[in-house]
């Protein structure tokens, strides 16, 4: 393709857009993208234009012949395109302090991708990514859309459902596994395969091997695990891991041990120290960086953000379907009978050889039979709430909460419920138009 690629970044004004920015320029040999436009709404043009003329300048600095062009104009800016990514917060962080501190009244964990709080996301952002996979279907219905907008395995489920876009669904929770191994081994994460099996912030790697040998054994023993900025650490059971034969990733905290990270919810949020509270933070002091025009790169601090890495998952995976290399990724795809206890359209999260077509999943040699009775009961969840969000059902949205595991009261969380849609009114038509 002479003039390049045509990358379309749908909330280009995220604090993230500078990794994915750096990942294009170090590829442009194998994945040349000859037009980048970043797309976002007008509360986030200011956002966008001081990360866009980052972007602008990283690509000057790199001697790259790619052009950065910024739009709020989604329908103009994809024709043509080859690849969409979204990495959008319907609501922004506003929503994202609902979603935390409203569960945690109710005596339930507050999080944005699981439990009330990733339902609530998921509600509000489901009917926009299928509003812009409509306009795909019409503008470029060939591109790929690479979605790691969270809950990206209940918003890739959604999209799969309901659109005809060639989709995929990825997360920074299993690059960040690899990373955390390098490390601890000293080794590039390329001598490294781990087996991942399970849901999008649901899964257990089920086996790890470090130039052929695995190492899983040692590493049951080493209770800390891997984690991530924007989860609290605990120590694992150790009985518990070697029973399980897997280490679990580390959002099961809120599931093996719910009450220890409600304990540490609430104490944070009494403090003004809630994640959503933390990421503001996080995010005015990144965006004064990226206003500095002396800045031609990619800042350190990036990586204290929940979702480092996202942007370096996004790149490889836009790279090897380009390039068709059959390498092995963590990616979200339609079971297709990979696991034969979820429908055949669930979304889960396994490795995958990634080709031109599109990812293959590859058959888990291992599934623990400990693990697929939480994997069941929450997709059950996932594929209900999928529904509410589809059709604004709030008898689906409360039937989806009522199979949450992290939900302990259906009586208390109806009055969750009814409180937390009221909130984010102005983001759900679908629960309040037939009303009024």
């Amino acid at each position: 393709m002479t003039n390049g690629l045509k990358i379309v970044v749908i909330g280009g004004g995220s604090s993230y857009t500078p990794e994915l920015i750096e990942g294009f320029i170090r590829n442009y040999d194998t994945f040349p993208v000859g037009k980048l436009i970043l797309v976002d709404i007008e509360a986030g043009k200011e956002k966008l234009e001081t990360v866009g003329r980052l972007a602008q300048r990283m690509v000057a600095a790199a001697g790259v012949p790619m052009t950065v062009e910024l739009t709020l104009d989604r329908r103009a800016a994809l024709p043509g395109a080859d690849f969409v990514t979204t990495q959008m917060r319907v609501g922004l962080l506003e929503a994202r302090g609902w979603d935390e501190s409203i569960p945690l009244k109710y005596g339930m964990i507050g999080q944005e991708t699981t439990g009330p709080g990733g339902m609530l996301k998921a509600l509000r952002t489901i009917p926009v990514l299928l509003e812009l996979c409509r306009e795909m279907e019409e503008l470029c219905p060939d591109a790929w859309l690479l979605n790691f907008t969270n809950p990206a395995g209940m918003v890739t489920e959604a999209i799969q459902k309901y659109s005809k876009i060639r989709s995929v669904g990825l997360c920074n929770s299993p690059i960040a596994a690899y990373k955390w191994l390098s490390k601890l081994y000293d080794v590039p994460e390329s001598q490294i395969h781990c087996e991942f099996v399970g849901l999008n912030h649901l899964h257990w790697i089920t086996d790890i091997q470090v130039n052929g040998e695995s190492k899983l054994p040692e590493l049951l023993d080493n209770r800390s695990g891997y984690s991530a900025a924007n989860v609290p650490q605990f120590a694992w059971n150790g009985t518990l891991l070697q029973g399980l034969g897997a280490i679990p990733s580390y959002y099961l905290k809120y599931f093996y041990l719910h009450r220890e990270t409600l304990a540490e919810q609430e104490a944070a949020l009494a403090k003004g120290e809630s994640r959503a509270q933390t990421v503001q933070r996080l995010e005015d002091e990144l965006f004064e960086l990226y206003k500095d025009p002396e800045l031609k790169e990619k800042p350190k601090q990036l990586e204290q953000r929940g979702g480092a890495f996202y942007s370096e998952a996004a790149v490889r995976l836009m790279h090897s379907l380009y390039n068709d290399t059959g390498d092995i990724q963590t990616l979200n795809v339609s079971n297709n009978g990979m696991l034969d206890f979820l429908p055949d359209d669930a979304s889960i999260e396994v490795n995958c050889k990634v080709t031109a077509e599109g990812p293959i999943p590859q058959r888990p040699e291992v599934v623990p039979d400990a693990v697929k009775g939480l994997i069941r009961q929450v997709k059950t969840y996932e594929s209900l709430a999928i529904e509410a969000a589809v059709t604004g059902d709030r008898q689906k949205a409360l039937l989806a909460l009522a199979h949450h595991p992290l939900v302990n009261s259906v009586g208390a969380a109806e009055q969750m419920l009814d409180e937390m849609l009221e909130r984010s009114k102005a983001f759900l038509p679908q629960f309040f138009a037939a009303a009024e």
